[in-house]
This record gives C-alpha cells, sequence and structure tokens, in this order.
C-alpha cells in the first residue's frame, strides 16, 4: 500500500518555514499533520513487512486497519492544505506565502 502525495517533503518544509517565520500556524499545523501521518503509515507498512507477523493474522489486520485509516486521513488533510493555499493565495511555484498575509501577522 502507498501514500498518494499531492506534496512533496521539500514542499511541506517549505511551508512550514514560510508559516513559522510570519506566526501563520494554521497551514503550519495542517503540514505537520500531514508530515505525522506519513512516518504513521511508513511505520504500519514496516510493521507490515515483519516475517512473524504473518503468522498472526490479527496484527497484520490491526496494521493493516491502521494503515488504511492512515491514508484516509492524508488524502484528507493534504486536500484540506490544497485548499488552504489556493484561499490563501499563495504562490505555488515557490511555496511562499502571499505579502498581505505577511503583512497581517507583522501588524500583531
Amino acid at each position: 500500500m502507498n501514500l498518494d502525495n499531492k506534496f512533496t517533503a521539500l514542499q511541506l518544509a517549505i511551508i512550514n518555514d514560510q508559516a513559522a517565520l510570519y506566526t501563520c500556524a494554521c497551514p503550519l499545523h495542517v503540514s505537520m499533520q500531514i508530515t505525522n501521518l506519513r512516518k504513521l503509515f511508513d511505520y504500519q507498512n514496516q510493521c507490515l513487512q515483519m516475517d512473524d507477523l504473518a503468522e498472526n493474522n490479527v496484527l497484520t489486520q490491526v496494521h493493516q486497519r491502521i494503515a488504511e485509516a492512515t491514508k484516509q486521513a492524508h488524502q484528507v488533510m493534504e486536500q484540506c492544505l490544497d485548499e488552504i493555499l489556493d484561499m490563501e493565495g499563495w504562490d505555488r511555484t515557490k511555496m511562499e506565502m502571499p505579502a498581505g498575509i505577511r503583512k497581517r501577522m507583522d501588524e500583531h
């Protein structure tokens, strides 16, 4: 089982840097959740590849279920981030926060 990624790890890191730099936490929190979901998904896949799980069908089912739920959550959160970036007007080529939001954050 694989994840379909809309955003690369580099793009998520850039979003995190932009959001942290201008103290705009919303995209940062969504991006961090996507990163954490990817880690959880990878962990479940590692568990599924362990030899001794083949002998225990319940453990295999548990890891598969967690991986499936993680994949669904990942898709939802990536779609959410995609929509947030559109709503806020981020420059998608540079993954740069729009000046209007940066200015608003500077004023606070």
